[in-house]
């Protein structure tokens, strides 16, 4: 999801590099935080992809600045990205809140629409944290008072999120 990001971000226009991390690391948040040692070899196996590219401008001080733009190779990796995210991208709260985050860049709205509909069946599937046998445990057939608050937050979230995917769905 962070070269996902990379992309969304540099979607909008060139960034210098630290500008970028510090995008990047607000989308993410505190959960997931983003390392120099993560983001600048993501950029780099991006750069011999030629999905970015990067071109040097002088700094403010003696030190050169570096910004990257995204190529015509590296938009359609994008766009390709959006319309097709794999399962896991769709399953997972934070992965999937990536996808949302650049969503609006794909132009074709049946793409978009087939991506909120993947992520809607997905949510509209019982399921647990915990489970007797095969069978999800609802939160009120749970003893352990913050077990029952995990399936109760989560209840919320997945109510809320499904909600939403119906008024934009509907629209």
């Amino acid at each position: 999801m962070l070269e996902l990001a990379i992309l969304g971000f540099l979607a909008d226009g060139p960034l210098h590099g630290y500008e970028l991390r510090r995008r990047v690391a607000q989308l993410s948040g505190y959960t997931r935080p983003v390392s120099d040692g993560s983001l600048y070899p993501a950029i780099n196996r991006m750069l011999k992809r030629s999905l970015l590219d990067r071109r040097v401008e002088p700094g403010a001080a003696a030190a050169q600045r570096y910004v990257l733009s995204l190529t015509d190779a590296g938009r359609a990796e994008l766009l390709r990205r959006l319309r097709e995210p794999a399962d896991h991208e769709i399953t997972d709260g934070s992965r999937f809140f990536t996808i949302l985050a650049f969503l609006s860049l794909l132009p074709d709205e049946a793409d978009r629409t087939a991506v909120l509909r993947r992520r809607l069946e997905f949510l509209e599937q019982p399921a647990s944290f915990f489970y007797e046998g095969e069978r999800p445990l609802r939160a009120d057939e749970i003893d352990d008072p913050y077990r029952r608050g995990m399936l109760q937050i989560a209840r919320a979230t997945s109510r809320a999120e499904r909600a939403w995917l119906h008024e934009q769905l509907d629209d």
